[in-house]
């Protein structure tokens, strides 16, 4: 695979795109639902999972042509996050909250799973 400048390009812009649309949908759920339990960065990631997967059921996990790198590498990047996940849980761990940062693990891990999996069957993907 060669990343030439489009490439780049792409990834970037879609990282932005995605990164964003993280932004807000954190912000919603966090106005919505409170600061007790990071819902916002659950809801990115198991929506992100679950667009990955019917991406991937669509088009294979090639990726080298330039639709993959804008909306998976790129934009469903952006959106999605393990460092947010990973920080969340370890603030919740640190203020004494231990069974929620083991519920946020216990649910995002697995559920995230689940999505990728409903999304590539959503998507029309082989078993």
């Amino acid at each position: 695979m060669t990343w030439g400048a489009t490439s780049l390009l792409l990834v970037a812009m879609g990282g932005a795109l995605g990164g964003m649309a993280r932004l807000a949908v954190t912000e919603l759920m966090s106005h919505w639902l409170g600061h007790r339990f990071p819902w916002g960065t659950l809801l990115a990631n198991l929506s992100g999972a679950l667009a990955l997967g019917g991406l991937a059921a669509q088009m294979g996990t090639v990726g080298s042509t330039l639709v993959w790198q804008l909306l998976a590498v790129g934009g469903l990047g952006g959106y999605t996050t393990v460092s947010s996940l990973s920080l969340q849980t370890l603030t919740l761990w640190q203020a004494g909250h231990r069974h929620r940062a083991v519920a946020n693990m216990l649910v995002t891990v697995p559920a995230g799973v689940g999505a990728v999996a409903l999304g590539w069957w959503l998507g029309g993907g082989q078993a």
